[in-house]
């Protein structure tokens, strides 16, 4: 059962008034970020694609399956996360279907399937992915048939997914958390979704990709932490006129982040999913600084917790 605190939040949360949710009674914090990767299209060695857990009560629910996924929960175990034990991977929560935030969900349906998951994986996602998981299936019935039906000791349902298609607002809740959608514009999408996470004692939000929007200043509005997306602004200028056409409607440079954390007030600003374009975290750092926002902030690199 939701406690009666997480209960009324989740009851603002579906009214969509978030600038007027009420007080509620503060836990001791036992959640928390893991940053499994900070990557973008671009193939960097060092930064897995773009995935994130939040810890609750050592529960992990994922954000995105960018590629390496998997291994990068493993690497989080080994260093004493148990929560990301591949085999404990169940649910994920994906803000768009753009590849380099999905071509890991096979590694997610499958991997952990291979090493001793029972339960189905549980995917909420904008409308249709319900139809990427279904064909994921179908891609790997051969791979399915010969583990199920062969030697190999495989139970019979680790591989399925259960997909759901989800609208703004409530989309999940259990003891430890309620989950909050919420829409944000990101190029040419139509419906491209940010997180808000209400449990263990703290709120965080994950922006997923998005030019600068008002939706992420409501959905934080003081959170503990807000996971944003980001652009160098700097090495922005350089960039060809198409790619500049397309970053300036599709994602947020450091100097607009800049303004939206002033506003959104967050305890703690992550970057992640950034766009170096030669500079580097401290680079980015310096231009969210030199845009005159003042608060905590970290650019994110895989494996951080926070």
């Amino acid at each position: 059962m939701v406690g009666a605190g997480a209960a009324a939040l989740a009851a603002t949360l579906t009214s969509g008034a978030l600038s007027q949710a009420p007080a509620v009674p503060r836990a001791p914090a036992t959640a928390s970020l893991v940053v499994l990767g900070t990557g973008t299209p671009n193939a960097d060695p060092d930064r897995s694609g773009p995935a994130l857990a939040v810890i609750v009560n050592r529960a992990a629910y994922l954000v995105d399956a960018g590629p390496g996924i998997v291994r990068r929960a493993a690497a989080a175990q080994r260093q004493g996360i148990e929560a990301l034990a591949p085999k404990l991977l169940d649910k994920v929560f994906i803000t768009h279907l753009h590849s380099d935030h999905t071509v890991g969900l096979p590694d997610l349906i499958f991997t952990p399937w291979v090493l001793e998951r029972e339960q189905p994986l549980t995917v909420y996602g904008p409308p249709g992915v319900r139809a990427m998981t279904d064909h994921l299936e179908a891609a790997y019935a051969e791979d399915i048939r010969v583990r199920v039906d062969g030697a190999e000791p495989a139970n019979e349902t680790g591989y399925k997914v259960s997909a759901h298609e989800v609208d703004t607002g409530v989309v999940y809740r259990d003891a430890n958390v309620v989950v909050h959608a919420f829409a944000v514009p990101h190029g040419d999408w139509k419906l491209a979704y940010g997180y808000r996470f209400d449990g263990g004692g703290r709120s965080i939000v994950v922006s997923g990709d998005t030019r600068a929007s008002d939706a992420v200043v409501r959905a934080c509005n003081g959170c503990d932490v807000l996971v944003h997306e980001v652009y160098s602004a700097d090495r922005f200028v350089r960039r060809p006129p198409e790619w500049q056409r397309y970053h300036r409607a599709a994602h947020t440079s450091t100097t607009e982040l800049a303004a939206i954390a002033a506003r959104a007030r967050p305890k703690l600003l992550v970057l992640y999913h950034q766009l170096f374009w030669g500079t580097d975290d401290d680079g980015l750092l310096r231009e969210i600084r030199a845009a005159g926002y003042n608060g905590p902030v970290v650019s994110a690199k895989d494996l951080g917790r926070y």
